[in-house]
């Protein structure tokens, strides 16, 4: 490892708990702040992606980093949600860049362009994602907070880094959308003009970049959904989300939002377990009042700037039932009615029942409620006591406006040690020995090549390395049916095994070939008129378009578990 990383240096404290009314917060160089042990360790992993030399790693990447920090100091990323601690907007920000340039590798771009173009703009592309990503949330400190120096001036980021002590506050009723539109106050600090001059040399990365910058990642290509994709990841490990079920959902799905959402509520503003509660945490359950927290996580959402937000109770209910986000009556309704009950006090409520490890993933969640909840009597009446108590927890607690909690506090929940597999998945390398959920594609040429092209889908779905119902996705859900796509799944896995067509004198192209092989497993559902290739209509917010491909009968043959159907697709019956 080069010096970069090695040199010793004392491991600073963590920075006790700030209330930022009462006390200023010291400048730190960016050495200092990106010292810590976790930053050093993201830092070496970003390195090991780029494969570039250390003069060009410090051009490239380092001094940019260096110049986010300074900027971004010990802000946090958020106020309550993700990220809401101090120093976790440079968190936040180098995770981004780890796992965008590790999800990078499963690219080859610019898309379509001719093998030597995309050769000779690899570390071009590379760069481009990791700034995109970098400063994603960059214009947060310019509109969502009001950072006051010790000399009681405000500090307005454009004017440069902080040269004084600083305190911080939110901003109240901020619009949450802003910040995406106000990077564009703050990169040409942190993306130096040499930079700036060689990226514009690549036209396709340059407008994808500057649309990224400028918020619109709808217009971004496969560099924005790269970037959203790793916020995705970022932010879902640190609210105790699944990471790995976070790349699987659809970028903009209701689903993902849903419990982001509940997560929020739960953790940062409901009251629970005590009379004016809006739920109530037993041992094998979390009862939610229904009308209060759907009402609640309705507005969060709106407030948000979340599209598609069901406009009454009853449809939340079924999305949330449909998603298998709260568990169903034995009737089969997601509203169940429950008499809380605790000492002398009693009172019947109707509630959403779900799983708490929806809500709490690997932090410590409050004690259990000392009291019954008792499913009232139509709805088979059952009690969950709690005894004993599970022991009491430290992370569930709100948030005051205007204190950030410590980041260290989460090294008890191994957080970067599973932030960091995360960017191991995908890395399907030729192994002598397969592991158990592995399978071996080093050797394509078998007695059952459509065989062995069907575990390489299925490994690539595990390991994340083959992307579903994203945009340039070759594997869809629709209908509750895996749908593959034609030809793009087939000419995917010719490129990553070139001649296995010619090694057998075949004269046809080498996906056709592939696709010859899998059609003869007989996997695949056949249309009504015994056609093999079915049709996709692709509605999206601006054009329309067809996909073709094939029906496999048997999803859970490749799928551990169904996502929900691509929204975007439909099966196309003319």
């Amino acid at each position: 490892m080069l010096s970069l990383f090695r040199y010793k240096r004392p491991k600073p404290p963590p920075p006790p708990t700030v209330n930022v009314v009462e006390g200023y917060l010291p400048i730190e160089s960016a050495h200092s702040l990106l010292a810590a042990e976790h930053r050093r360790q993201l830092l070496n992993r970003i390195w090991q992606y780029t494969a570039l030399s250390h003069v060009q790693f410090t051009q490239l990447y380092l001094n940019p980093i260096h110049r986010y920090a300074e900027q971004v100091q010990q802000l946090p990323a958020s106020e309550t949600h993700h990220h809401a601690y101090l120093g976790g907007m440079l968190d936040h920000g180098l995770e981004l860049v780890a796992c965008s340039l590790k999800l990078r590798q499963l690219y080859l771009l610019p898309t379509g362009a001719a093998p030597e173009d995309q050769a000779a703009q690899t570390d071009a592309w590379s760069a481009g994602i990791a700034y995109g990503a970098l400063l994603h949330d960059v214009g947060k400190i310019a509109v969502d907070l009001l950072v006051e120096r010790q000399d009681g001036r405000l500090w307005h980021p454009w004017h440069g880094p902080l040269d004084q002590p600083y305190r911080f506050r939110y901003v109240k009723g901020r619009d949450y959308r802003l910040h995406g539109a106000a990077a564009g106050l703050l990169y040409p600090q942190i993306l130096d003009r040499p930079i700036l001059d060689w990226l514009s040399g690549f036209p396709s990365l340059w407008a994808s970049l500057l649309y990224v910058l400028a918020g619109q990642y709808e217009r971004a290509g496969v560099l924005g959904e790269l970037v959203i994709q790793a916020d995705r990841v970022s932010t879902a490990q640190n609210i105790g989300g699944n990471p790995s079920k976070a790349l699987q959902a659809p970028i903009h799905s209701l689903q993902h939002h849903l419990i982001s959402g509940l997560r929020h509520l739960v953790q940062h503003e409901l009251k629970l377990n005590q009379p004016g509660a809006a739920g109530w945490l037993t041992h094998d359950a979390l009862w939610l009042v229904s009308k209060t927290v759907t009402d609640k996580l309705r507005v969060y959402l709106l407030s948000q700037a979340i599209e598609g937000v069901p406009s009454s109770n009853i449809a939340v209910f079924d999305e949330l039932q449909s998603h298998g986000l709260v568990e169903s009556t034995p009737e089969g309704k997601a509203i169940w009615t429950a008499l809380v009950a605790q000492g002398n006090w009693q009172q019947t409520f109707t509630f959403l029942r779900l799983q708490p490890a929806l809500i709490w993933g690997n932090e410590d969640r409050p004690e259990a409620f000392s009291g019954t909840v008792s499913v009232a009597a139509d709805d088979h009446p059952t009690d969950a006591t709690v005894s004993p108590p599970a022991p009491k927890a430290g992370g569930a607690g709100s948030h005051q406006n205007q204190s950030v909690e410590d980041p260290m506090a989460m090294e008890n929940a191994d957080y970067l040690e599973t932030l960091l597999d995360m960017f191991e998945m995908g890395e399907t390398e030729v192994r002598d020995t397969p592991s158990q959920n592995a399978v071996e594609i080093s050797n394509p040429i078998s007695d059952s090549p459509g065989q062995v092209f069907l575990n390489w889908v299925k490994e690539g779905i595990l390991s994340h390395k083959l992307i579903i119902n994203d945009s340039k996705a070759k594997v869809h859900t629709v209908s509750g049916h895996v749908f593959l796509v034609t030809p793009g799944i087939f000419q995917r896995y010719s490129q990553e095994f070139p001649g296995i067509a010619k090694s057998l004198d075949q004269d046809i192209e080498e996906w056709r070939w592939v696709q010859k092989q899998f059609e003869k497993l007989n996997v695949h559902r056949k249309r009504g008129d015994g056609l093999n290739i079915w049709t996709c209509k692709v509605q999206g917010p601006r054009k329309k378009t067809t996909l073709k491909g094939y029906l496999i009968a048997e999803p859970m043959s490749l799928l551990e578990l169904i996502p929900p159907d691509n929204p975007f697709l439909a099966f196309d019956d003319g």
